[in-house]
């Protein structure tokens, strides 16, 4: 046992601001390139590639109609029956639409296709951040980014850039037609059309700044609104609704605002093509009218070169359309990507042990000179502790050591920010420590894969979380394959028998998003039948019945030691009655051990908690 004076606590680090209560600087986030949308379009390359051959039809099927217009009119000047011409010319028309409609429905498909993919990859990445990624990101950011941005990759397809590939074809093919028929027309259309592709390229960079902006404050948006929905109850209780409303107003404002900067810099673009279009039809229309006066040309072909035109700028305002739409999906990819990138819980692992190496004869648990220091952009952010020992003031576990019996109860207690929740965060590695290590049976946890270390350990957290769902999807979550009759025994085994009884659908009745239709002594006693229900060999329960009165407290400590024979337990406990049976207790303080023993050998040993049970009435 040790005995020491209890070192004076740093100051907590401030917590990052938050909508409502602060702000973060602007940023214009993260913005993709061209490359990094590719694997998302060849993962479809069958259907884009059919997509791209009836675009090509497509383009056949309409460079033909111009040349059948051509005979049409020159056979009609001379008089001369029309014959197959018109039925042709029909036929190629209804061919045109029927493609058309086809490659529009494999696009929209596609598109989806693309979607799902990107949120997909973007939600099997979430749930394998480490947890420091979630400490300092708002959950409403990263919900926006699985909805809002993954949708934004839809109009890359949906709105311009295969119609634009096979519009290419259509450009290049009147192209070669308006050359044979005029050179001196094309030259004149071609200046026209430089001057709006000019305007386009000079305006497409800052299309993609704008758009990566807006979908940036759509995120910002959307994480205010998660929080005050969330925190509802809170909100109307401390008379905040108003400010809560004109927080996510705020928020609400810089998302339009940035659309609207959005929809300006894109006004410039769309009109582009038309007034191309205008601008090159008065001119071939004014020139090619003299030239026909002239004899250079005939009507038919003055015509054919109008048709063509339209072919022409057609396809250009694809190009033009399909530069917006991608160059705003790339801002919205970037923030995907952004989160793609980030490297998973796993990625550090050694891997170069297994459960098979535990020994018997070591501890169950063994903390040896254990310290920890949140990341520096997550420790304010931190959920649990905020303890500063002596020594390096960002440390919250400074120099921790000590080993947990098996098949014993170990209590860890302490005032409030002694480092107690850290402590079992460690053990479940949601974090590393900064120095020392932590043995699981004589094997540093560091070496095993967390899904396995994890399987031995039982978790209930302070907050007893209830999933939205229903009973047995709670229940559950640990042990799938758990049969109905064992989640009825293990329910009535910490006296959630009512709640069944509630509702004719039993195991199925809902629970509500968060749990809300469950009271918190409820809540927190479906969190800890969801640790018994899973059996592990070692069970963490962090203030495991904080929020039960008198009598559902000892049918739960009850409940507990019937689950727990044979098994390690460690439990946090700010009320020493619910510990002082524990077979060892060990003392924090300002993130430092300053006790470890038995409760009548801390009382005689241990000023803080002799202190402490004197307080609660236990000496």
């Amino acid at each position: 046992m040790s005995d020491a004076a209890a070192p004076s606590a740093s100051p907590a680090p401030a917590r990052p601001a938050r909508r409502g209560f602060g702000r973060r600087p602007a940023d214009d986030g993260p913005r993709a390139s061209f490359r990094q949308l590719l694997p998302y379009l060849t993962e479809h390359r069958r259907v884009l590639a059919w997509v791209i051959a009836l675009s090509v039809l497509g383009a056949a099927a309409s460079l033909a109609q111009p040349l059948l217009v051509n005979q049409v009119i020159t056979r009609v000047q001379h008089a001369s029956p029309l014959g197959w011409l018109v039925w042709a010319l029909v036929a190629l028309v209804v061919v045109a639409g029927i493609i058309s409609g086809y490659q529009h429905y494999l696009l929209q498909r596609t598109g989806e296709g693309v979607v799902l993919s990107s949120r997909r990859r973007i939600v099997a990445r979430l749930l394998n951040l480490p947890i420091a990624e979630f400490d300092r990101r708002r959950t409403g950011d990263l919900v926006s980014r699985v909805g809002a941005d993954s949708t934004a990759l839809r109009a890359v397809l949906t709105q311009g850039l295969i119609d634009a590939i096979g519009g290419a074809l259509t450009f290049l093919g009147a192209l070669v037609g308006m050359a044979i028929i005029d050179p001196v027309l094309l030259g004149l259309t071609v200046l026209v059309i430089g001057v709006s592709v000019v305007v386009v390229v000079l305006l497409s960079g800052r299309i993609r700044t704008a758009s990566a902006r807006a979908q940036k404050k759509v995120g910002d948006l959307t994480a205010a609104v998660e929080r005050a929905i969330s925190s509802v109850r809170t909100i109307r209780a401390a008379g905040a609704t108003a400010r809560e409303i004109a927080a996510v107003d705020d928020d609400a404002r810089g998302a339009w605002q940035m659309g609207i900067q959005v929809a300006r810099i894109s006004a410039l673009v769309v009109p582009v093509a038309g007034i191309a279009l205008q601008v090159s039809f008065l001119v071939v229309l004014g020139i090619g009218g003299y030239r026909v006066a002239s004899g250079a040309i005939s009507v038919a072909s003055l015509v054919t070169f109008i048709i063509f035109l339209f072919m022409l700028v057609m396809p250009l305002g694809n190009a033009f359309g399909a530069i917006t739409s991608v160059n705003s999906a790339l801002g919205a990819l970037g923030r995907i990507e952004e989160i793609i990138a980030l490297p998973g819980e796993d990625a550090h692992d050694a891997r170069s042990a297994s459960l098979a190496q535990l020994r018997a004869d070591a501890p169950a648990l063994a903390f040896d000179r254990v310290s920890f220091a949140y990341p520096v952009d997550s420790a304010a952010s931190s959920p649990v502790d905020s303890a500063k020992p002596n020594g390096d003031p960002a440390l919250v576990l400074h120099d921790v050591s000590f080993e947990v019996p098996r098949g014993k109860r170990t209590a860890l207690v302490g005032p409030s920010g002694a480092g107690k929740s850290t402590t079992l965060a460690l053990i479940e590695r949601f974090y590393d420590p900064t120095a020392g290590s932590i043995r699981l049976g004589g094997v540093d946890i560091a070496d095993l894969p967390r899904d396995e270390l994890r399987a031995q350990l039982g978790y209930v957290e302070q907050d007893a979380p209830a999933l939205a769902g229903s009973l047995r999807d709670n229940l559950t979550l640990g042990a799938p394959d758990a049969t109905d009759d064992e989640c009825r025994r293990v329910l009535e085994a910490v006296n959630l028998g009512e709640v069944l009884a509630r509702s004719p659908l039993g195991l199925a009745a809902p629970v509500g998003e968060e749990g809300v239709m469950l009271s918190g002594g409820e809540r927190q006693r479906l969190a800890i039948a969801r640790a018994l229900l899973a059996a592990p060999p070692i069970l963490l329960l962090d203030e495991s019945t904080s929020s039960l009165d008198g009598r559902n407290e000892q049918l739960m400590r009850e409940a507990i030691d019937a689950v727990a024979e044979d098994r390690t337990m460690i439990v946090i406990a700010h009320r020493l009655s619910t510990v002082v049976d524990s077979d060892q207790i060990v003392v924090l303080d300002h993130g430092q051990v300053v006790g470890v023993g038995t409760h009548s050998e801390l009382v005689a040993a241990v000023p803080l908690y002799r202190e402490l049970a004197k307080h609660q009435l236990l000496v």
